[in-house]
């Protein structure tokens, strides 16, 4: 039986502006299970950055109920302690790494969060190295964060989440402000992380060819969820993606348009490997 790590009942959370309330949740109702990668998808204002931020407990949801690792966050008897102990499982990683380095040499910017935790010296070292090693990024621990790439940035702000030991890392857009090199290098990370470590990934992005490598992937639309299975199950669903504005991956949108011309292909092709198979089994079968 799998274990869930995150749980919602009925979650839903507004904000207040000049004096009147918005929603921006509605009822949600999600579980996302331990070691599992989960890609969630919206549009600009869906409300899915929203929910990191109160899985992270940054923000208080307005009704409902919320469990973090079998804990009720929403419980009358959770107290500012258990906040603390509750981000310590949860690290997040956000667009822009600028903003989560701290440090003008790279292993000083790692050993900055569990030196904080209160980590002896030598636990903490160990852990900067590991954490380095994990991310490929090793050869630049002397380096300055500043002058590294988009991407190295990106993974040096990975690193210093994954020397907490959280057993949960929550990117949120992290890819968005990097280039496809630098995008393929962070995702080669998430799915290290996911793999190796069996770290919970949820992964908040607007890129449908990230979403395709996750186990699971949620599409919130105004709030509620939209759609929610496989990625071949969500991505067969254009016309469904395409109603609340979101694309699907470039091959899975040439497929769909090639069948919807009567040619005799497969639904929900994902990657050009898949797509070139499907391509040559059509030939064949010309032939």
């Amino acid at each position: 039986m799998k274990t869930p790590f995150i749980k919602c009942e009925n979650l839903s959370f507004s904000y207040t502006n000049d004096d009147r309330s918005v929603e921006v949740l509605r009822d949600i109702d999600l579980q996302i299970d331990k070691g599992s990668f989960v890609a969630i998808l919206g549009h600009n204002g869906s409300g899915k950055s929203t929910l990191a931020k109160l899985f992270n407990l940054i923000l208080t949801p307005a009704s409902g109920r919320l469990w973090i690792d079998g804990i009720e966050v929403t419980s009358e008897q959770f107290t500012e302690e258990d906040v603390l102990a509750i981000r310590r499982k949860i690290g997040m990683v956000f667009q822009n790494p600028d903003n989560q380095l701290v440090a003008t040499v790279v292993e000083e910017d790692i050993a900055f969060g569990p030196e904080n935790l209160g980590v002896e010296p030598g636990e903490i070292r160990k852990r900067v190295d590991e954490a380095l090693e994990t991310v490929g990024m090793t050869a630049f621990k002397k380096h300055s964060p500043h002058q590294l790439s988009g991407g190295q940035k990106q993974r040096i702000a990975i690193a210093g989440v994954i020397a907490m030991l959280p057993d949960c890392i929550v990117f949120d857009e992290s890819t968005a402000m990097l280039d496809p090199i630098g995008r393929d290098d962070v995702m080669r990370t998430i799915r290290k992380l996911n793999e190796e470590k069996g770290i919970t990934v949820i992964h908040i992005t607007h890129n449908m060819n990230e979403a395709v490598l996750a186990d699971r992937v949620v599409v919130i639309d105004d709030g509620v969820i939209a759609l929610d299975g496989t990625p071949r199950q969500v991505f067969t669903q254009v016309e469904k993606l395409r109603s609340v504005g979101l694309d699907v991956p470039q091959v899975t949108e040439l497929f769909y348009e090639l069948k919807n011309d009567g040619l005799p292909l497969p639904n929900g092709v994902l990657d050009e490997c898949e797509g070139a198979d499907a391509f040559e089994a059509l030939l064949k079968g010309g032939r």
